[in-house]
C-alpha cells in the first residue's frame, strides 16, 4: 500500500483513489468511507473532552430533573425553565465542539489547501446550530 499524500487526504484520513472517486470526496468527509486514520493525535484533546464531559453531566442532571418535575406534577413554567436550562447546556457543548473543529480540523484542512471544503462545512454547521 502506498503512503498517503496530501492529494489523498481528507480531514485527517486518507482514501484510496481507486475506491473513492473525486466526486465522492464529499461523501468521504461526511460518511467516513474507506477512512484510514493518519493523524497521530486525537481530534478532541483530553482537556477539551473533560470540559465536554462536565457539560454533558450537567445536561444529564437537568434532563433527570425534568423527569422528576413531571413526576412531581410541577407547574408548566417551572418545567419550561428547566428545558431552557438543558438547551443552554447543550449549546455549551456545541460551542466547545465548534471551537475544537475550528482550532484543529478546519485549521489543518485550510493549511492543507482545502479551504472550499472547510467553508462549506462551516456554513453547514452554522445553519444546523442556528435552526
Amino acid at each position: 500500500m502506498t503512503e498517503p499524500s496530501k492529494a489523498n487526504t481528507l480531514w485527517g484520513y486518507w482514501y484510496l483513489p481507486s475506491v473513492v472517486g473525486k466526486d465522492s470526496l464529499d461523501m468521504v468527509a461526511r460518511k467516513g468511507v474507506v477512512a484510514l486514520r493518519i493523524l497521530e493525535d486525537a481530534y478532541v484533546p483530553d482537556h477539551r473532552k473533560a470540559a465536554i464531559r462536565g457539560r454533558l453531566k450537567r445536561v444529564r442532571g437537568q434532563v433527570d430533573g425534568l423527569e422528576r418535575m413531571l413526576d412531581d406534577n410541577r407547574p408548566c413554567l417551572d418545567i419550561l425553565t428547566q428545558v431552557a436550562a438543558a438547551q443552554e447546556a447543550i449549546r455549551g457543548v456545541s460551542r466547545l465542539m465548534v471551537r475544537n473543529y475550528i482550532e484543529r480540523c478546519a485549521s489543518a484542512a485550510i493549511k492543507a489547501g482545502r479551504e472550499e471544503e472547510v467553508y462549506d462545512q462551516l456554513m453547514e454547521v452554522v445553519f444546523k446550530l442556528t435552526k
